[in-house]
């Protein structure tokens, strides 16, 4: 009953994200439209850039959504754990857009800084008061799953990300309205840009160590070995490995060894046990491998407690 539970909020959750990817993107290739008309109807390049740079965000999204969509697919003989990499794969992807984001940023604001441009600070003001609106609302839709899913963290970070860059773009048009201090646009954008490093940096680390197969961020090793060694029964615990299928997911599998006096049963229900345990600590998928020594109560770690 508790795995049915536990599988039906699972998919509860992915039909919602999937929700919130398809709004996500809706809206912002929307916005996108709007922002390159408007941008063709001002001649005004720097409305251009931005909705090239937003057309990115949607391409990010529709990434994730797809992402999102393989890993509910059924595992293969060519796949045997399904497609579920993808999430990670994806969230590295828009790791590393978010960076490059940051570099070109960092790059114009540079030059803004050595040559500072006229711009139109009214109509700047208007379109990008709607992108702030637009990137977060959209941010808002995966808040509430941000902490569980490092794909979903990366897609809510580019759009607060993009929802920064038009609140500095904003401050940056009024500025440039009442003083005509043009420099101030690319102060703004180099601020942006560290702020956009550092939210933007442990996602980067974690998902290159996903991707490699190391250990999730969210599980300590040393714990999970102590755990299991705690449990009545088990006289220790080596070949121990942890790795994510999935953002949502990881696996472990382990040799545990056993008194030889412990019989099938025995082994059988301290599979389980270990497996419940586990469970809590966020490895749904465990492969145990029953090793046995010659153990009495003195040695064996899951009894001298």
């Amino acid at each position: 009953m508790e795995h049915e539970h536990h599988h039906h909020n699972h998919q509860h959750n992915v039909e919602n994200l999937t929700k919130a990817f398809v709004w996500g993107i809706v809206i912002n290739i929307t916005f996108v439209i709007v922002e390159f008309i408007a941008g063709y109807i001002a001649n005004s390049m720097g409305l251009l850039s931005d909705a090239g740079h937003n057309l990115t965000d949607v391409a990010s999204l529709f990434l994730s959504l797809i992402a999102l969509l393989l890993s509910k697919k059924s595992a293969t003989n060519k796949y045997t754990y399904g497609y579920k990499k993808t999430t990670i794969l994806v969230s590295l992807l828009n790791a590393v857009v978010l960076m490059v984001a940051v570099a070109i940023i960092i790059k114009e604001s540079i030059e803004k800084f050595i040559s500072p441009q006229q711009t139109q600070g009214a109509y700047i003001i208007i379109v990008a008061s709607v992108g702030v609106v637009i990137n977060f609302a959209t941010a808002l839709l995966f808040n509430k799953d941000k902490k569980e899913d490092m794909n979903v963290k990366g897609a809510y970070l580019h759009m607060l990300a993009d929802g920064l860059v038009s609140v500095g773009v904003v401050i940056s048009g009024i500025v440039i309205y009442y003083t005509h201090v043009y420099v101030i646009d690319a102060i703004v954008g180099l601020v942006i840009a560290v702020v956009i490093i550092y939210s933007t940096w442990d996602l980067l680390k974690g998902s290159i160590r996903e991707a490699l197969d190391g250990t999730p961020i969210n599980i300590n090793i040393a714990q999970i070995e102590e755990i299991i060694c705690r449990v009545q029964g088990v006289c220790s615990v080596h070949h121990l490995h942890v790795w994510a299928l999935s953002t949502r997911e990881n696996a472990l599998t382990a040799h545990i060894v056993v008194s030889q006096n412990t019989t099938l049963a025995q082994t059988q229900e301290l599979k389980e046990q270990i497996k419940h345990i586990l469970s809590q600590k966020e490895i749904t998928h465990t492969t145990l491998e029953f090793e046995t020594i010659p153990c009495d109560e003195e040695y064996c770690c899951g009894l001298h407690s």
